[in-house]
């Protein structure tokens, strides 16, 4: 099967085209105008979320209703022009598994019927699992096509200037498929060269989620998160660069971890015990006094290299994965007796405090560097627990319950389509803010919400 068969580039017209019908702009009041910003040429740059990520994937329709493309869309009616961004195959998409030791990769999750381990049959996120000879026709490439979307799913912001992260995916080098797809030279250029080559007039970036929630979502474990330092010199040199002629533009800022269900569906202390089975566990935990059960809800046991016997109870504060093996914990003691639950799937104290302490950090540093380039700031920080606490858009109210909320996908920690057209809003009003431009928000009748079967 030819290449072009398989992926496409899809250009602000063929996009529009699509969306049009579904997300309609709101043209009551002023007419439309750029204001003090010019949206002739408009890139965009981040990760996860900038990219349309959801469901655990990458695939075609979550691209198409995308942050950068649902602006684009708006943008067209004050001067923008085309945006194109490579698209996925199809809407089963390439996912990273989360435990590459099943497989390394994973199609977009879906609701379905799945019967636990105490054979209970419910609505459940369903997914299949991808191996690498069955992902190649999402790997290949698509080297030197123009594009405007440069948003890499998992890109850590150092890995933006590292010409050997558009290299092909390998289990033993590297390990992140989405550059190597739209680079316009494997290997040698690098998502910045790319992004700088195109000469923007506006810029969307939302950049530093991934060096933080990279190490979050694996309960540590995936190396460091680096220092706001650190940070902020990348972040200086892409905004220098991509600034170089002029470009104005928009930049988000990181939410607090805890408005994500990723986080917090699965509690800490959600061991909930009869006085029987609590005299049963301090039995088997005989002799260790700093594990303790007792009638009611109780701390699952996690491994921890610090404590005695390098395993210890959970307290307040402290956070389970929603990667963690749920059906081993409801029917195999996993996290109470048989065995402790694995450092992946927690956040332990010490962690929390160095992922609150990177987006403190992160977050003065956007600020600083939105008002050193003159860019919009759209605060995410302050709209995500926003959404915790429920917002109405459109006479429908969205929170940040998992499934039932309306705004996040079925991983728990990616919006759904409707929740990125409300970032996308949210985006709107701060560069309409800064730039006292006109740009109708987005009423995306189309976009998925969590579709039930």
């Amino acid at each position: 099967m030819r290449r072009s068969s398989l992926y496409r580039i899809l250009s602000a017209a063929s996009v529009a085209a699509l969306i049009a019908s579904s997300c309609t702009p709101d043209l009551e009041g002023p007419a439309p105008q750029p204001g003090n910003a010019d949206f002739t040429r408009t890139i965009a740059v981040g990760g996860n979320y900038m990219a349309g990520y959801q469901d655990g994937s990458l695939y075609t329709k979550g691209q198409l209703y995308s942050i950068p493309a649902l602006l684009a869309d708006q943008f067209k009616l004050v001067g923008g022009s085309s945006f194109s961004q490579v698209m996925m195959p199809d809407n089963s998409g390439l996912g990273l598994n989360s435990k590459p030791w099943e497989s390394w990769f994973i199609t977009s999750s879906h609701l379905g019927n799945k019967t636990d381990c105490k054979g209970v049959t419910s609505l459940s996120p369903l997914k299949s699992q991808i191996s690498i000879s069955e992902a190649s026709p999402y790997l290949s490439g698509l080297a030197g096509n123009s594009i405007q979307n440069f948003a890499v799913p998992f890109a850590n912001i150092q890995d933006y200037f590292n010409p050997a992260f558009g290299n092909a995916f390998s289990p033993t080098g590297n390990k992140n498929p989405y550059y190597n797809r739209i680079a316009s030279n494997p290997g040698t250029s690098t998502i910045y060269s790319d992004a700088k080559d195109q000469n923007a007039t506006f810029i969307t970036a939302w950049v530093g989620m991934e060096d933080i929630f990279n190490f979050a979502s694996s309960g540590g474990t995936s190396g460091t998160i680096p220092s706001a330092g650190t940070f902020s010199v990348y972040l200086d040199s892409l905004l220098r660069g991509l600034t170089a002629g002029g470009a104005k533009g928009v930049i988000a800022n990181i939410p607090d971890f805890r408005n994500f269900p990723y986080y917090t569906l699965v509690l800490w202390d959600n061991a909930n015990l009869t006085q029987g089975q609590a005299d049963t566990l301090n039995d088997a935990y005989a002799g260790l006094d700093h594990i303790h059960f007792e009638e009611g809800r109780n701390g699952f046991v996690i491994d921890d290299v610090n404590a005695p016997f390098e395993f210890r109870q959970l307290h307040a504060g402290e956070y389970i994965t929603l990667s963690v093996p749920l059906d081993s914990m409801k029917c195999d003691k996993y996290g109470l007796l048989v065995s402790t639950i694995n450092d992946r799937y927690v956040l332990d104290s010490v962690e929390v405090f160095e992922i609150d302490q990177a987006i403190a950090g992160y977050n003065n540093v956007i600020v600083q560097k939105a008002a050193q380039y003159n860019f919009a700031l759209a605060d995410m920080y302050s709209f995500f627990t926003s959404v915790k606490a429920g917002i109405k858009w459109d006479g429908v109210v969205f929170n940040q319950t998992f499934v039932s909320g309306g705004f996040y996908s079925l991983d728990g920690y990616h919006p759904n389509q409707k929740g990125y057209a409300l970032i996308a809003n949210e985006f709107l009003e701060a560069i309409s803010s800064k730039y006292k431009s006109v740009i109708p928000t987005i009423n995306c009748v189309d976009c998925d919400g969590v579709k039930f079967p």
